[in-house]
């Protein structure tokens, strides 16, 4: 800190000095480039070969229109300072003492004088600490990157960093995690499928070839897997292959369990296509991160980190703090039987301290942020 103010005064001093500096030179008209005074010198020897009788007349007036010319020039090529005014002196002595005054009254109301730092690490592994549920997207993105460098061979922490990344609409940090992910699991079809998805939310909708050789290396693995048919079929119909991608389309259909929820949604969606002959600019892939990054797939990326802060508690229970976060988690994801078992698990180890109990019961009302499942696409 003293280092800085040193630093800091130092370069206010230096640019008060060259205000200074300039405001003397306008005064005294040092301003002047060395042309001017060698154009202004030449016009003095003429005169004075003029007087000597070296010159006659009309070279005289050539030569002087000459030099007169040239000095003209260099002059209309400078940029000098206004007019010298005396009074103005004070008034920049004023300003450059008073610059690095104003400089530190402003810092001194907005900033944060002696209020230590907060490095980036610190801050995430208080994230890392606190109740998920109440994360935003960004910052369990911040707590899974973390995970992901201290597991380098899991591909779990770079699926879940990219499911948050996409709920942040980080497309393309998304698509970066799939590819660090397929490179430790190249076998998983779930991971090939989930980068085809982001390779379609990156380019706003389309499916392109990265996307297609993705959702490809999908079917490879898994030929049943329904993100790869889905996306399949929606490129074959974008291309003008209407027939080709409903019977992948119909075919899937087919395959999806009689009581999975998309099943309406999809079906409305092949009977509307094949009813226009091809997709409606509205029916187009639109690229969100819906549909990579359902709901159901970020709840249950925060339910995952729950269950780290339960197993967390169950090998070390004696933390007042966790137990409060534990059930409050619960209580926003909806899941009242865990909430109500980590409630009485707690309030039977703290049952003499009454600030704990107080913040348990506080921490089971937690209103449910629960949001239901996305069923517009397979």
């Amino acid at each position: 800190m003293i280092a800085f103010w040193i630093a800091a005064a130092g370069l206010s001093a230096v640019v008060a000095a060259l205000m200074l500096r300039g405001a003397a030179q306008a005064s005294a008209g040092v301003g002047d480039d060395a042309s001017l005074a060698v154009h202004r010198r030449q016009l003095s020897e003429i005169d004075d070969l003029a007087e000597r009788g070296l010159l006659a007349d009309a070279e005289l007036k050539g030569a002087r229109a000459e030099a007169g010319r040239r000095l003209i020039a260099a002059a209309d090529g400078q940029a000098p300072w206004p007019p010298a005014n005396p009074r103005l002196r004070p008034l920049v002595l004023v300003l450059a003492a008073a610059a690095p005054l104003v400089a530190l009254g402003v810092y001194g109301m907005i900033g944060g004088m002696g209020v230590p730092d907060q490095p980036y690490i610190k801050r995430v592994a208080e994230w890392r600490n606190s109740d998920p549920s109440r994360l935003e997207p960004e910052k369990i993105a911040a707590v899974l990157e973390q995970i992901a460098v201290q597991r380098p061979k899991d591909p779990e922490p770079l699926k879940n960093l990219a499911l948050a990344r996409m709920a942040a609409g980080d497309a393309t940090g998304a698509a970066q995690a799939l590819r660090r992910a397929v490179i430790i699991a190249p076998a998983r079809a779930d991971l090939w499928a989930g980068l085809g998805e982001t390779f379609v939310a990156e380019a706003q909708g389309e499916i392109g070839a990265d996307a297609r050789k993705a959702f490809a290396e999908a079917l490879k693995r898994a030929p049943k897997n329904t993100s790869a048919r889905y996306h399949l079929g929606l490129a074959r119909i974008s291309d003008g292959d209407v027939q080709g991608g409903l019977a992948d389309w119909k075919a899937l259909l087919a395959d999806l369990p009689a009581d999975d929820p998309r099943r309406m949604g999809f079906g409305h969606q092949i009977a509307q296509v094949q009813a226009d002959g091809g997709l409606r600019p509205s029916a187009a892939p639109t690229g969100q991160p819906a549909e990579s990054a359902r709901d159901g797939d970020v709840q249950g990326m925060i339910q995952g980190m729950v269950a780290g802060l339960a197993a967390r508690l169950e090998a070390n229970p004696d933390d007042p703090d966790g137990w409060v976060k534990l059930v409050r988690a619960y209580s926003v994801l909806g899941d009242t039987a865990r909430r109500d078992a980590a409630l009485a698990s707690a309030q039977a180890r703290y049952k003499d301290q009454p600030k704990v109990l107080a913040a348990l019961n506080q921490a089971a009302q937690t209103p449910s942020q629960k949001t239901p499942q996305n069923t517009g696409q397979p």
